[in-house]
C-alpha cells in the first residue's frame, strides 16, 4: 500500500444512532475515509439537521441529480448550506445541466455517474439502449470530460477504459471482499479496484454489517496483502 487507500464507507441508513456508530468506528490512520450519505438519509428527517453539524468529514452527497438544467444547478445551491465535498449527478442528465450544475458548484466537487453498478447489458437492453455498456459508459466519460466534471463514478470493470478519456478522480462502488455480490452486477476486490485505477471505492455493507472495526481491520489488512 504505497499511498493511503481511499474508501468512502456508504451511510445506507436513517438510523442517526447507527450512522454515529459508523463514524465513530471507521477512524482510522491507516485508510482515509469519507462518508457517503444517499437519497435514503438525505431524505430523512433528521438526515439534514445531522449532516449540518458534522464537521471536518469528506462528505458525499449521493443525490445522483438527474433533471432539466435550472434544477440540478438549483439544487447545488440549495445544499450549499452542508459541509458537502462531493455530490453526483448523472452524465444522461446531458451536456447542457452538467454544464449548469458546475458552473455554481463552487468549492463542492461534481461527480458524473456512468452507468449504474447494478445494471449489465441485458438490463440496459430491456430499458431500451443499444450501445453496449462499454461503449455507452466510455461515451459518458467523454460528456463529463466536456463538462469539466471533477470525478467519474464507474465500476471497478471499466476503469482503466474510463481512465483513457478522463484524468480526474475515479470513484467506484460495487466492491466487495469477497465474491458475494448482493444485486450488483459488476463487482471487484478492493485490491483489483485501485489496480485498476480507482481512486476512491465506495464501500457499504462490506463494512457497516456486523462488527465494523473489525471489518476496517479486514480491509487494512486486504490491503496490505
Amino acid at each position: 500500500m504505497m499511498k493511503k487507500s481511499k474508501i468512502f464507507v456508504a451511510c445506507d441508513s436513517s438510523n442517526i444512532s447507527k450512522i454515529r456508530e459508523i463514524i465513530s468506528k471507521t477512524q482510522n490512520s491507516k485508510i482515509k475515509i469519507g462518508y457517503k450519505f444517499g437519497l435514503e438519509f438525505l431524505n430523512s428527517k433528521n438526515g439534514r439537521p445531522f449532516l449540518s453539524k458534522l464537521n471536518n468529514k469528506t462528505i458525499f452527497a449521493d443525490l445522483k441529480l438527474h433533471d432539466i438544467p435550472n434544477t440540478c444547478a438549483s439544487t447545488v445551491k440549495a445544499i450549499k448550506d452542508l459541509k458537502i465535498n462531493y455530490l453526483t449527478i448523472h452524465i444522461s442528465s446531458g451536456l447542457e445541466a452538467l454544464k449548469a450544475t458546475k458552473k455554481v458548484s463552487g468549492k463542492i466537487k461534481l461527480i458524473g455517474v456512468t452507468i449504474l453498478t447494478s445494471l449489465d447489458n441485458k438490463a440496459l437492453r430491456d430499458i431500451g439502449f443499444n450501445k453496449d455498456l462499454k461503449k455507452l459508459v466510455l461515451h459518458q466519460a467523454r460528456i463529463a470530460n466536456r463538462a469539466k466534471l471533477d470525478a467519474i463514478v464507474c465500476s471497478a470493470h471499466e476503469v482503466k477504459l474510463v481512465k483513457k478519456v478522463f484524468k480526474k478522480e475515479i470513484i467506484t462502488p460495487g466492491i466487495r471482499l469477497n465474491s458475494k455480490s448482493n444485486d450488483q452486477k459488476r463487482v471487484l476486490t478492493p485490491k483489483q479496484a485501485y489496480k485498476n485505477g480507482s481512486d476512491w471505492l465506495v464501500m457499504g455493507r462490506p463494512i457497516t454489517k456486523g462488527n465494523i472495526k473489525k471489518n476496517i481491520q479486514n480491509l487494512i489488512d486486504h490491503l496490505n496483502k
